[in-house]
C-alpha cells in the first residue's frame, strides 16, 4: 500500500508527524518503508529521509536532489538540473512496494507544491492511486488550511486517510484547543493525533513512546488495512 503524506503548509512538522505514523506501524507488526522522491536544501546524508530512519528506526529511500531550500521546480531550475518526469517518480515509489507493506511516501510543503514545473505531489498521489494522510498546522488559521487541501484533494479523487496535527505545542493557546475539536468537523477526515512540540530531538526509544502515546493506534491501522 502507498500512501502520500502532505502537509497544509510548509513546516508544520510533517517529517516528524511521518516518523510517528511509521514509528506506530512498525510497533504494530506492519512492514513500513518511507519514500522521499525530492528533497531541497539539504546537505549530502541530511534531510527528511534521514530524519525519520533516524526517530522510527525504519528504512528509508530518497530519490532526487536539489541544492537549495524552495519548492522542487524553482530549485531544480536554479541548479539548471532537469526534473524527472511524473511517470518516473511514480515508477520509482512503486518499485519500493511490495505484498503487506506500507510505502509512505513523503511530499515537499503542500498538496500543490510543484515538485516540478508540471507536476505537484496531487498529481504523484494520482498516478499513483495514493489516498493522502494531510498533516495539519493547530493554531489560528488552520482550520481554513486544512479544509482547503481536504477539499481540493477530494476534488482530484484523492481519498483522505486522516489527519495527523503537525506540532502541538506544551501549553496550546484557545485557538489551538478549538481547532483540535474542529478539524475533523471541518475537513470530514478523522484526526488521528497531534504530535509534541520537539519530539524531533528526542531519541528512537523516547520518540516511540511519545508517537505511541500521541497518535490513536487503532484508528491508524483501520485506515491502513
Amino acid at each position: 500500500m502507498i500512501v502520500a503524506i502532505t502537509g497544509t503548509n510548509t513546516d508544520v512538522g510533517k517529517t516528524v508527524a511521518t516518523a510517528a505514523l511509521a514509528s506506530v506501524l512498525k510497533s504494530k507488526g506492519v512492514d513500513v518503508v518511507a519514500a522521499k522522491p525530492i528533497q531541497t536544501g539539504e546537505a549530502p546524508g541530511e534531510g527528511d529521509a534521514s530524519t525519520v530512519e533516524r526517530l522510527a528506526g525504519i528504512e528509508t529511500f530518497e530519490r532526487w536532489r536539489y541544492p537549495e531550500p524552495l519548492a522542487p521546480n524553482l530549485a531544480a531550475r536554479r541548479a539548471g538540473i532537469a526534473t524527472p518526469p511524473l511517470q518516473e517518480v511514480a515508477e520509482w515509489v512503486r518499485s519500493l512496494d511490495a505484498p503487506d507493506r506500507v510505502v509512505l511516501v513523503e511530499g515537499a510543503g503542500g498538496l500543490l507544491v510543484r515538485l516540478a514545473d508540471d507536476y505537484t505531489l496531487a498529481d504523484l498521489a494520482s498516478a499513483l492511486a495514493a489516498p493522502l494522510v494531510v498533516v495539519t498546522s493547530l493554531g489560528l488559521g488552520s482550520l481554513n488550511l486544512a479544509e482547503l487541501t481536504c477539499v481540493q484533494a477530494r476534488q482530484r479523487g484523492l481519498a483522505v486517510l486522516g489527519l495527523i496535527g503537525g506540532i502541538m505545542p506544551e501549553n496550546p493557546d484557545l485557538p489551538t484547543r478549538l481547532n483540535i475539536e474542529e478539524l475533523s468537523q471541518v475537513t470530514g477526515a478523522p484526526l488521528w493525533g497531534s504530535i509534541p512540540a520537539g519530539a524531533g530531538s528526542l531519541n528512537q526509544r523516547e520518540f516511540a513512546q511519545v508517537a505511541a502515546s500521541a497518535l490513536d493506534a487503532a484508528q491508524v491501522l483501520a485506515a491502513f488495512r
